[in-house]
């Protein structure tokens, strides 16, 4: 009878350890993903701080210069002339933008990192929960 009782036991034990794995591969597939798009996400948020100080010091620059300097914009192959009031306003438009923009990744990025958290919580509390039993 003992023999039986232990082989059923281990039986359901099997099922429980099947679903465990599964459940803690499929954490650890979901923590990976959030940890490449956090990564991701700060290459952007760099790329951005980039185009941002680009813009800026080109608009110092141009500040600098006087009022009738003949400036062009480079289009493609090819320079268009352009006021220095039409590209100042470009180039702020442009900082403004990588600005909302960083704001954005950033806040993507701090859900990013607490779902990682979670995810990362989750799974010792699985392996816990395993180890009590």
């Amino acid at each position: 009878m003992r023999g039986r009782c232990e082989l059923l036991c281990f039986m359901m034990a099997a099922p429980i350890d099947l679903e465990l794995k599964k459940a803690f591969s499929e954490l650890q597939v979901k923590m990976i993903d959030r940890q490449q798009k956090v990564k991701l996400a700060d290459l952007q948020i760099d790329q951005l701080i980039r185009v941002q100080k680009h813009a800026k010091l080109t608009h110092a620059e141009i500040t600098a210069l006087p009022d009738n300097t003949r400036m062009y914009e480079g289009v493609g192959r090819m320079f268009i002339l352009q006021s220095k009031e039409e590209i100042n306003n470009q180039l702020t438009d442009k900082q403004k933008t990588a600005d909302e923009k960083i704001k954005e990744l950033e806040q993507k990025k701090s859900y990013l990192e607490r779902s990682v958290k979670e995810a990362e919580d989750n799974i010792r509390e699985m392996l816990l929960s395993r180890r009590a039993q």
